[in-house]
């Protein structure tokens, strides 16, 4: 396996860590803040979304937080469905560092 092949997997499965960014009044607020949300698969762990955020955005992490939400039991036209669980990550950047989510990458 040649070394910009391994590159490029050790890339894909960064971008494979983030699955979105997570856009609302609270996450907006806190990215004022330098945390920054995103929508992590459930097995990523936090020294994978770490490298993730750093090798994708060029930035010093400080702290990653997640949060593992389960998935509410809702009823769809008389039917009892389950939504899916997902989990969370919130990034605290270093001083003076930023990531503008709302352009593109």
């Amino acid at each position: 396996m040649s070394k910009s092949s391994k590159t490029n997997n050790v890339t894909a499965k960064m971008y494979d860590t983030l699955v979105r960014p997570v856009i609302t009044e609270k996450s907006m607020v806190s990215s004022e803040a330098g945390k920054v949300t995103f929508l992590v698969p459930l097995s990523a762990n936090k020294d994978d979304v770490k490298a993730a955020v750093e090798a994708i955005f060029n930035v010093k992490v400080s702290k990653v937080n997640t949060i593992r939400q389960f998935g509410k039991e809702k009823r769809f036209k008389g039917y009892i469905g389950q939504r899916s669980d997902f989990k969370k990550a919130v990034v605290t950047l270093a001083e003076g560092q930023n990531i503008d989510i709302t352009t593109g990458i």
